[in-house]
């Protein structure tokens, strides 16, 4: 008898994003997410990356230097990073697949008098065909490891094409030090990232280790909602304000 194979779940949709952001948690739990081990009985109360604030790692690019117009937020989700970086004078252009993502994105520039400095728009990050050679720095924030191991060569071919010569690319993604069990996406192994960039003509220039910040915080994992992650997550660390901090990969590479 051929032993069967266990087929992971499919990687999360837009709609199941967009169900996050509008607030059905429901529909998003109802969903599992891709890994081998038993889901959690998480419902999630809030949008677990959305900080209310640029990613430190994004901040760090910028104050290095890392980061010139004109700027592409990719899978900007609601354009915390994209409006830090339009607050500092970077033209940006924020992209999400989510239409609710984008709405929130739009009102809280509105409410920050920034919707002249940045534009947010609905659309597919493996067809950037409308955008073809117009940016000179791309920032990924967490949308590398959504997509199956199927989907990102196409998924950074598109970026390639959306960018200008010497544009340059930052991906922040999970890495393989998440714990299994961890509620997301996929778990991103080194070789993989450097392979799929450079498969796809990008020149990668480092590749680094980094954490990125959620919005789960150590309080958060004393109450019966997130209870379940206490024991999944013990070996992480957390920030000053008590925000976890989940293992991820910093790459930048550069068209030619």
């Amino acid at each position: 008898m051929n032993d069967v194979v266990p087929q992971q779940p499919p990687p999360p949709s837009p709609a199941d994003f967009d169900a996050l952001y509008r607030g059905d948690f429901d529909a998003l739990g109802s969903n599992p997410q891709p890994s081998e081990a038993a889901p959690l009985p998480i419902r999630f109360d809030r949008v677990p990356w959305d900080i209310g604030e640029a990613q430190p790692v994004v901040r760090d690019l910028e104050a290095d230097g890392q980061i010139t117009s004109e700027v592409l937020d990719i899978g900007c989700g609601p354009g915390e990073n994209a409006l830090y970086l339009a607050e500092r004078g970077y033209r940006v252009c924020g992209l999400d697949a989510a239409p609710t993502a984008v709405d929130i994105a739009r009102e809280r520039a509105r409410n920050r008098g920034l919707e002249e400095a940045v534009e947010f728009a609905v659309a597919d990050a493996t067809d950037l065909s409308g955008y073809v050679g117009r940016f000179t720095t791309v920032l990924d924030s967490a949308l590398y490891h959504c997509f199956a191991e199927d989907q990102r060569p196409r998924y950074v071919a598109a970026l390639y094409g959306a960018c200008a010569p010497n544009a340059r690319l930052h991906v922040v993604c999970f890495s393989d030090l998440v714990p299994e069990r961890f509620p997301g996406p996929f778990r991103i192994s080194e070789d993989n990232l450097r392979g799929t960039l450079a498969d796809a003509g990008w020149v990668v220039r480092r590749i680094e280790r980094t954490t990125y910040t959620t919005a789960i915080t150590r309080g958060d994992l004393q109450t019966p909602t997130y209870a379940p992650l206490s024991e999944i997550v013990a070996g992480l660390d957390f920030d000053g304000q008590d925000r976890m901090l989940a293992p991820a990969w910093l790459a930048t590479a550069e068209r030619p």
